[in-house]
């Protein structure tokens, strides 16, 4: 009976040490998840996880500086966050390294033509904070190939980012339209243009903002023609790691606050003066600081989080047509809903 009390004793001392032990670790991974906010902080500085160089959405300018409509959205978080929309260093990343640069947390924000779909949201454990670009997968040929139709493509051979759900989209239309192909892989866009203009595959597919990118970037555009199949649904958008749900409503807000601003007519240019009036629109004076916002504290921002964003970045038409009416890419379903678009934001109150 005495050592059955010893035993007994001894699990107990088990049992709560291994409590003991889970508790901890739950400690640890919420030490390490959350508190992003006071990490950029403490650095000074917002890591941004962006494309290798796509025209119109990440790709350097003649002196190297990053420019582009999701890295603008980089510089608005940071603009949010730190009061300072220059305050941001890019790293990037193909197709296939991105997720596991988020996950190794060489970047805050993923911002990098990424579609939102279940697997990545759930099983790689990521934060999709909403859409800031509706897209779908097209597919450019030479104008020489005297192709009108997807559909026609039987036996080409086709260049193709890995990693991406292009893949996937790629060998269901074919295999839906009995039709064979001949994969070329490929990592970057920039390596798929230069196989692409050199002949290696006669087609090249990836989402349809990407191929009137890579179309704009060649000396003879016009001999060259997207076609008019559009074979998936692709909403892109920033990712930001699963566990911080702070962060993750910080840099959500960042985004609607640069669609609602679009809605009220708050612009780069007016924003400080409607900041510093009393407006009839309540929403805008909660947007910009003049009236309460409740729930503000617990994001942790200063009252004119968005004043900073919308000075030093813009809105979302400004961003939009600052980078991608360049390459002849309308608004379409990224207007907003009043537009005819799909965007529709939740109300600032």
């Amino acid at each position: 009976m005495k050592c059955h009390d010893n035993s007994y004793g001894g699990l107990k001392m088990k049992i709560k040490a291994l409590l003991a032990a889970s508790v901890a670790g739950v400690m640890f991974a919420g030490s390490v998840l959350a508190g992003t906010l006071d990490d950029v902080r403490a650095r000074g500085k917002l890591n941004c996880i962006i494309n290798t160089g796509l025209a119109g959405f990440a790709a350097p300018d003649d002196k190297g500086n990053w420019q582009g409509f999701d890295v603008d959205f980089c510089k608005a978080v940071a603009a949010a966050v730190l009061g300072d929309a220059n305050k941001v260093s890019y790293t990037t990343a193909t197709g296939k390294t991105r997720f596991t640069k988020l996950a190794a947390g060489e970047g805050e924000i993923l911002s990098r033509n990424t579609t939102w779909t279940f697997s990545r949201d759930v099983d790689l454990a990521q934060t999709f904070i909403g859409v800031n670009y509706y897209d779908g997968q097209g597919f450019m040929v030479p104008k020489k190939l005297g192709v009108k139709s997807a559909k026609e493509l039987d036996g080409a051979s086709v260049c193709i980012q890995t990693g991406t759900t292009t893949e996937l989209n790629l060998a269901e239309f074919f295999a839906g339209n009995k039709m064979k192909y001949n994969p070329v892989p490929i990592e970057t866009n920039a390596e798929a243009q230069e196989l692409y203009k050199a002949g290696r595959c006669d087609v090249y597919t990836t989402d349809a903002s990407g191929l009137y990118a890579t179309k704009m970037s060649f000396d003879n555009p016009d001999a060259h023609i997207v076609l008019p199949e559009i074979v998936s649904k692709e909403p892109l958008g920033p990712v930001v790691r699963h566990g911080d749900d702070q962060w993750a409503d910080i840099v959500s807000w960042v985004l609607r606050a640069m669609m609602a601003a679009e809605e009220k007519g708050i612009t780069s240019k007016n924003v400080k003066k409607l900041a510093a009036q009393d407006n009839k629109d309540k929403e805008i004076n909660r947007l910009l600081g003049k009236d309460p916002l409740q729930g503000l504290s617990k994001l942790g921002l200063s009252a004119d989080w968005a004043v900073n964003v919308i000075s030093q970045v813009g809105n979302y038409a400004e961003s939009f047509e600052r980078n991608l009416y360049p390459l002849t890419i309308v608004r379409g379903m990224n207007a907003l809903y009043r537009d005819g678009g799909l965007h529709y934001i939740p109300p600032i109150k």
